[in-house]
């Protein structure tokens, strides 16, 4: 699967809680966080759909 660059803009708060579960080495860095996050809400919600 290829990777492509996607801009998305996020409020303040949601920035400084992405990068405390950083801090806490729960993800490497804000893409991978974010990535995670993604997937997640996308599985939610295509079992939603079903």
């Amino acid at each position: 699967m290829g990777v492509r660059v996607v801009t998305v803009h996020l409020p303040e708060a949601y920035i400084e809680a992405i990068d405390q579960l950083v801090k806490r080495r729960m993800y490497p860095n804000r893409a991978e966080a974010i990535r995670m996050a993604v997937r997640d809400f996308i599985m939610e919600e295509a079992r939603i759909g079903e």
